[in-house]
């Protein structure tokens, strides 16, 4: 049998072809998903084969829903407690970016900076895990829906497939299921409690609020009206 000897020439077009496809399948799946809703994410598909391996009854609930249809206090929450400066930055916050290095040299508690674009970028493209390869795409998808999504957009996304519970997925499925109204229908104070439990979803109930998630909760109150109306 004739083994084939090893071309440098056969493999430099193989990366060159692998290189490419990948360019031209994010590219157009970021395309594509600025005008469809996201029919699912890496982080859902994880969540439900954690539910399998445990024997547990599958959950997933989510419901899409319009900007149009979500209370300008949940824009106004998230952005207050996740990312003030989400309007005018280009996906990357670079003043809480050296802000967090700071920190994290004399802490062990570590302190992230990711934005609202970044996040949407890992929800919607990417697996939930920390890796340096992980945030080197995780940045060239931000980048991408920086460049072919609106603020809006990217956005109306993130409060649509951001975990917001077991099984809970947008702020329409959170808000049904924790308040019995929908999310266009969301209060100050219902929005503000909504994004406290964002940093541990899954450890956090609004239903049964604990009095450190009522304190995040009060604390965002307050950073939501310091911060005004958001326009996007």
């Amino acid at each position: 049998m004739e083994v084939k000897k090893f071309s440098w020439k056969r493999a430099w077009k193989l990366v060159r072809y692998v290189i490419a496809t990948f360019f031209i399948l994010s590219i157009g799946s970021v395309i594509l998903f600025r005008f469809i809703p996201i029919p699912v994410t890496p982080l859902m598909l994880m969540r439900c084969g954690e539910q399998l391996v445990k024997g547990k009854p599958l959950k997933l609930q989510k419901d899409w829903v319009s900007m149009r249809n979500i209370s300008p206090n949940m824009v106004q929450a998230v952005v207050a407690s996740e990312d003030n400066r989400f309007p005018d930055h280009i996906g990357f916050d670079f003043d809480a970016i050296r802000k967090a290095m700071r920190h994290n040299e004399h802490s062990k508690r570590l302190r992230g900076a990711s934005t609202i674009s970044q996040q949407t970028a890992k929800n919607v493209f990417l697996w939930p895990r920390r890796s340096y390869l992980r945030k080197g795409i995780e940045a060239y998808f931000t980048l991408l829906i920086e460049v072919f999504w609106t603020k809006e957009r990217i956005m109306e996304v993130y409060l649509n497939i951001v975990e917001m519970g077991n099984g809970v997925y947008g702020v329409e499925a959170a808000s049904q299921k924790y308040f019995g109204k929908s999310a266009s229908n969301l209060s100050q104070s219902n929005a503000a409690m909504l994004a406290a439990i964002l940093p541990s979803p899954i450890k956090r109930n609004p239903a049964k609020p604990s009095r450190f998630l009522i304190n995040s909760q009060y604390q965002i109150i307050v950073a939501m009206r310091q911060l005004g109306p958001v326009e996007l």
